[in-house]
């Protein structure tokens, strides 16, 4: 078991930065869009850590085959995140509990 965690890295192919999101396992629960400078993707860190605890935040999906997922949304309404597939809703939801619990109190790890 390992200690949750944001993990920065930069596309090869696009030279954008990313975050992902790690549980105590060590599965990936969340991940965000790109950004162009590492700054902005250290903000989208905050957010999620800020805007994970309201559950009004959260919007539940369903993907086309069935597997279901979520994001997570900032103040603005902005998706920050979005979570792994899960293939049941109640998994789902476990993954954003762990997210809830996790995102606050998460490390970043730079992989740049």
């Amino acid at each position: 078991m390992q200690n949750p965690k944001f993990q920065v890295f930069r596309s090869t192919s696009n030279r954008e930065y990313y975050y992902r999101l790690k549980a105590r396992n060590g599965e990936n629960i969340l991940s965000g869009e790109g950004y162009t400078t590492k700054q902005s993707c250290l903000n989208g860190i905050e957010s999620v850590k800020t805007n994970s605890q309201y559950d009004y935040r959260y919007e539940d999906k369903t993907s086309v085959n069935g597997q279901h997922y979520f994001n997570l949304k900032a103040s603005n309404y902005e998706i920050i995140g979005t979570s792994e597939m899960y293939t049941t809703a109640s998994a789902r939801d476990n993954g954003k509990a762990a997210v809830k619990r996790d995102a606050p109190r998460a490390e970043i790890e730079d992989l740049t």
